[in-house]
């Protein structure tokens, strides 16, 4: 039997009719708290205010300044996660029953789609390409070199790239490598090993006194193929200091233009850049490059640290090449996860 609640003469319009189904009823009653309760609008502006903060700093990340700190590079390292401030200031809007606060969280959701919900919501994998290239920065304390190489190795790349080499764990990649991949070189920290022929092989100065960058041609069955390998200086926070990246910085401005000088119109860079696609300090070499994640991977494709991955500062970026397909490899004994992607010519 339906219940019904009526009113009193005199009371129309002061408690809610209930009728009908339990959802019909739920909202009548939300209906006429959000009619008469006007506490409920005028509770919770702090919190709208946040996010409309919030709002403006993901729309404008890209004018915060780094004069103080490198602020604003930091601040794009790990803008995604701004995402988690979403659920935590919807469910404060919703314990202060404020219509303020649940209303204005429209404009950061929106914000936020817009910047990575194409990274996140959308298939864009076309499967297996021509070529399929792999990156790792496999540590310098990796106490395990062989069984990451072999690890890396199973990918079936026809390409991979290894940074943060050391002079004792050298021999122990390249005997493990040797049986897949015919030929290799290795250039101070970094190394290329190839199932195709190099030539051209050389060192590329990123303007640190030491080799951690390479430049090599790739002589596929469809032509030569531009590979840039580079290790970019490790960035840190510190707490008197802020974002210290200069050393990055002035690395990647040299790398960006040795490859802006590449002769060949195929290229691709591997390696560990020390910084996220977002982060305006490697423009120098992100303007001129595409990002395989970006375009043909599912999610953010974090690469470090490996045991809870936060930030993608591991790349494979190309030109002239197109990607189908972006992924990251299972961890090994190394920090960092191993990338890999498959492009078409």
């Amino acid at each position: 039997m339906t219940q019904a609640y009526t009113q009193e003469p005199g009371q129309l319009g002061d408690t809610p009719r209930q009728s009908g189904s339990r959802i019909g009823r739920l909202f009548d009653r939300f209906r006429f708290r959000l009619r008469n309760d006007r506490g409920l609008w005028r509770r919770g502006l702090v919190l709208a205010a946040l996010a409309l903060l919030l709002t403006l700093v993901m729309i404008f990340h890209a004018d915060i300044p780094n004069r103080v700190g490198n602020l604003g590079s930091l601040l794009e390292t790990f803008l995604p996660w701004l995402g988690l401030f979403l659920p935590v200031l919807l469910v404060l809007g919703l314990v202060r029953r404020s219509a303020s606060a649940v209303l204005a969280l429209v404009l950061p959701v929106g914000v936020w789609l817009n910047l990575f919900g194409g990274l996140m919501f959308s298939d864009k994998s076309g499967g297996g390409g021509e070529l399929t290239v792999v990156t790792h920065n496999v540590n310098a304390e990796n106490a395990d070199p062989t069984g990451t190489a072999k690890d890396v190795a199973a990918s079936g790349a026809d390409v991979v790239a290894l940074e943060e080499l050391t002079v004792p764990a050298v021999p122990a990649y390249e005997r493990a490598l040797a049986g897949t991949y015919r030929y290799h070189t290795v250039q101070g920290t970094v190394g290329l090993w190839s199932k195709y022929p190099l030539s051209g092989t050389k060192p590329v100065d990123i303007k640190l006194g030491w080799t951690r960058a390479l430049r090599t041609a790739v002589a596929t069955p469809r032509g030569e193929v531009g590979v840039y390998v580079a290790h970019l200086p490790s960035v840190r926070v510190k707490f008197n200091a802020g974002f210290t990246a200069g050393q990055r910085d002035g690395s990647a401005e040299a790398l960006g233009q040795a490859i802006a000088e590449e002769p060949l119109k195929k290229v691709v860079l591997l390696g560990d850049l020390n910084g996220t696609m977002n982060d305006r300090a490697l423009a120098p070499v992100t303007a001129q490059m595409r990002s395989a994640q970006g375009a043909a991977g599912d999610g953010f494709g974090f690469s470090w640290p490996a045991s809870f991955p936060m930030a993608r500062i591991d790349q494979i970026m190309v030109r002239g090449l197109d990607p189908v397909s972006a992924w990251a490899l299972p961890r090994t004994g190394s920090d960092h996860l191993p990338l890999a992607a498959s492009v078409d010519y």
